[in-house]
Parts: structure tokens; C-alpha cells; sequence
């Protein structure tokens, strides 16, 4: 599953642009007869993200100003991936010569053959080593390099402040474990008012993405190492439905109203009537500017239970089609565009402040050492957040084994939400039972997948 708007910027694509119907969605060519090197690349904002879209093409016009030798052109639609069109085009090699993935894409665009493999050339982008290594491996397949991650996020717990402090517990002590959401859940719905202590998803996918989240918290995995078996039939699994049925039906800390998914959670926080739930930091922003929250009431713990969280995020993979010269273009965009600390997209918080966008979020966090120094020093500088509200998340995170989604996570989340769904909304449902059925029907999945 993608996090919801980590990004200040919204960028998106699923086909071509309307208003770039004249070319194909893939080069085909760099154009070296014009004395230019042409490359095709997607993401750009939508034009009804009237200032994500100005920053980007502020950014592409600077780029090929200082590389006179390299054309740009970009396409935009709304999502930046559309699961409707992906596969598609990935398979009649329309892809843009640098395309948009989701970390959970990598291997399965590597398998169709349509990915170039760019290891002989990294060496040439500068930025690559600063990249947080567990995030360049997402794009490394059998010691090969296929893509170049842009963003990362990892799962923590958002709470109230203000719930929390009427609950008589500490704002500035958020639980880190299972059993002390539990009891500060309870401590909070016994509050009233229609007050629920703790949320979780259980529709539309969400609840399988959120009980994966909570089986890595746990020391659990979804699938084995070899992603050949479901692993969820096991003492982790049956904890994390254990304490949901428990604080659902135990104590009544989770609200009679199930079935929930990411926008009932959300307008739930953001009017004050809700304690906890898990998300990542981008969902802050949106619980103030659309749901109504406080940034001051809202702060982020790291993630209950001590072993691991889940993380996500996407980057840009090269089509096989693509030339040396579109390869090394591709590269050089990406760091002026992307990989650069505190400037370029993503990464100029002096002009995102600027236009009220929320800076000193304590993700997405790409690089390591002097470049992440230098990244967080321009954050810190043009804060304009309480960036104190975070600081749990960010030295529990540091503790924290960071995991990547399952292999064909949709399908898995699809069986694993009801298994979620039920622990929810019946009293008596049967966890063995349910697990049981969970794992066979996700090595099916599996199963068909190697085939």
C-alpha cells in the first residue's frame, strides 16, 4: 500500500498526457541527431496541483538550463502508477524512458525483462551512496541495480496529545508496546463521548496492509524468506488478532463501528474523538488541512512492539529500452531533480514553507551521514511544524528492523482483511480457524505467482 501524501507534492501518472498525445508514452529514441539526448519520465503534478506543478516544471526548466545537451519531457495524470494501466504498459514496453515504481514493483518489473539494468552506470550518480542502503537494496535484484529510490516512509503510531493528557497519561510518552496501547486505548474510551481509544483499517485491502504492519511489530512475517509460504499461521499472527479481538470486544476501546478504512480513521483523529492509530507521518498534514486537526494536539510515536515496522516508498526505474546516453540523462535529472539534500523537489523546504506546505516532518528520511546532516540542518531551518511532537518516533525508528510489503501484497491483503474484518465484528470468530485458512489461501497466491 502507498502512504498518503508524504510528499508536499502530489505527482502522478497512469497513461500518457492528453497534452503530450503527439509523442509515445516510451522515447524509443534519444534524439542524438538533434545534438540532444531525449528522455520521457512521469510523476510530473497534475494541473490541478497548481503549485506541486509549478515547482516541478521551475525544477525541469532549471535542469536543462544547466544541461543544454538533455531534453525533458515529462507526462502527468493522476496517479503517479495506476494500477489499472501499470502492467499494461509495462508489458507492451510503453513505459517512459524513467518510470515511476512502488517499492513493492521492483522484482516483478525485473521479471518481465522490461527494467534496464543500471549497475555499470551508478557509479556516475553522485548521490547513490548517500542513499540509505536498506532503501537502494529495494531496487537491487540479484546483486543487479535496477532503480533509484526518491522516497521512503516507515509505520508509527499517531496520537492525541490532548486525549491523552485528559486520560491522565503522559502526551510526551506515547506506549511502545502492544499491551501499553491496550491500556492507554482503555484508559481513553472510558473517557465517553463517543471517544474510542484505539482505530484500525479492515475494508478495502487496508486491514491486510495494517495486520502485515502489526506482525512485523511483533517479530512476524506475512511470507517466508524464500516468499514461497505463508507465515502467518503463528504465534505473532494469532497476537496481533488477539489483541484486537481484546481491545475491541474485552474492553470496548476500539467503538462499536468496524469496517473502517484510512478516510473514517483519519476524520475520526482529526476531530479530536479519536486516541490512536498507526500511520505514517504524511497522514499529519492531512488531518489538519482536510480533517480538521491541530498540529500542536497531533505527535507520532514509533511503532508498538519493538521489533520491526513496515516501510514503503517508490523511486524511478529505467525502461531496457533506453540508450547509454538516455541512461546517464536519467541519472543526472534524478539528482538534480530529486537526490540532492535540501534543494530540488522534494527538498527545497525554504520554498515549500514559503507556500505553507508542512516542513519538519520526520520523514521521508533518504540519505545517511553528512548529507542527511546537511538535509535536516535546511529542514530544521525552515520548520514550521512542532517538530518536538516527533522525537519519540525518530529514535524509536532507529531501533527497528525496517521491512518492505510482501510479495503480491494486494492479493495477500485482500485474504488478510478478512481475517481482520472478522476478528472485528464477531465476538466469537475463530482465530485458529481463521489463520488457518489465511495461510493456505495466501500459498495459493504464491503458488500461482512462481509459476
Amino acid at each position: 500500500m502507498t502512504s498518503t501524501g508524504f510528499r508536499h507534492a502530489v505527482a502522478a501518472i497512469g497513461v500518457c498526457s492528453l497534452a503530450l498525445a503527439v509523442t509515445s508514452c516510451g522515447s524509443n529514441s534519444d534524439d542524438s541527431a538533434s545534438g540532444k539526448t531525449r528522455i520521457t519520465v512521469n510523476c510530473r503534478p497534475p494541473a490541478s496541483a497548481k503549485v506541486d506543478r509549478g515547482f516541478f516544471d521551475q525544477d525541469v526548466a532549471a535542469f536543462e538550463g544547466q544541461h543544454s545537451d538533455i531534453d525533458v519531457v515529462a507526462h502527468d495524470a493522476f496517479p503517479c502508477e495506476d494500477p489499472k494501466t501499470f502492467d499494461a504498459k509495462l508489458a507492451g514496453g510503453q513505459m517512459e524512458d524513467v518510470f515511476y515504481t512502488y517499492f513493492t514493483d521492483v522484482k516483478h518489473v525485473v521479471d518481465t525483462g522490461q527494467a534496464a539494468d543500471l549497475t555499470p552506470y551508478v557509479k556516475e550518480l553522485k548521490s547513490y551512496g548517500t542513499i540509505q542502503k536498506q532503501l537502494r537494496d529495494i531496487y537491487t535484484v540479484d546483486g543487479k541495480v535496477y532503480g533509484i529510490p526518491r522516497t521512503g516512509y516507515s509505520m508509527g503510531l499517531i496520537y492525541n496529545k490532548k486525549l491523552f493528557k485528559k486520560a491522565g497519561l503522559d502526551p510526551d510518552r506515547p506506549p511502545t508496546t502492544w499491551e501499553e496501547v491496550r491500556a492507554d486505548a482503555k484508559r481513553i474510551a472510558a473517557l465517553g463521548g463517543g471517544t474510542v481509544g484505539y482505530a484500525d483499517y479492515s475494508a478495502q485491502n487496508q486491514g491486510g496492509w495494517h495486520f502485515a504492519a502489526e506482525l512485523y511489530s511483533q517479530g512476524g512475517d506475512v511470507v517466508s524468506a524464500d516468499g514461497k509460504k505463508a507465515t502467518v499461521d503463528t504465534p505473532e499472527g494469532h497476537a496481533v488478532l488477539r489483541n484486537l479481538h481484546d481491545m475491541r470486544w474485552t474492553d470496548d476501546s476500539m467503538g462499536s463501528k468496524q469496517l473502517l478504512v484510512i478516510n473514517d480513521v483519519q476524520q475520526m483523529m482529526g476531530s479530536g474523538k479519536l486516541g490512536m492509530y498507526l500511520s505514517a507521518p504524511d497522514n499529519i498534514p492531512i488531518l489538519v488541512k482536510e480533517k480538521g486537526g491541530n498540529y500542536q494536539d497531533l505527535a507520532l510515536g514509533p511503532m508498538p512492539g519493538g521489533r520491526g515496522t513496515l516501510v514503503g516508498g517508490d523511486g524511478y526505474m529505467f525502461s531496457k529500452k533506453d540508450t547509454p546516453a538516455q541512461i546517464r540523462a536519467g541519472l543526472k535529472w534524478l539528482d538534480h531533480m530529486f537526490l540532492t539534500p535540501g534543494k530540488g523537489f522534494l527538498g527545497d523546504y525554504a520554498r515549500a514553507r514559503a507556500h505553507n506546505a508542512p516542513v519538519g516532518l520526520p520523514e521521508p528520511r533518504l540519505f545517511t551521514g553528512a548529507a542527511d546532516a546537511e538535509d535536516q540542518q535546511a529542514k530544521k531551518a525552515n520548520a514550521n511544524v512542532p517538530v518536538e511532537n516527533y522525537r519519540s518516533f525518530l529514535e524509536g525508528n532507529q531501533k527497528l528492523q525496517l521491512k518492505v510489503e510482501p510479495p503480491n501484497a494486494q492479493q495477500i491483503y485482500s485474504v488478510l482483511d478478512g481475517v481482520v474484518s472478522a476478528v472485528l465484528t464477531k465476538k466469537d470468530a475463530d482465530i485458529d480457524r481463521l489463520l488457518e485458512d489465511a495461510s493456505g489461501k495466501i500459498d495459493g497466491i504464491l503458488a500461482r505467482a512462481d509459476r
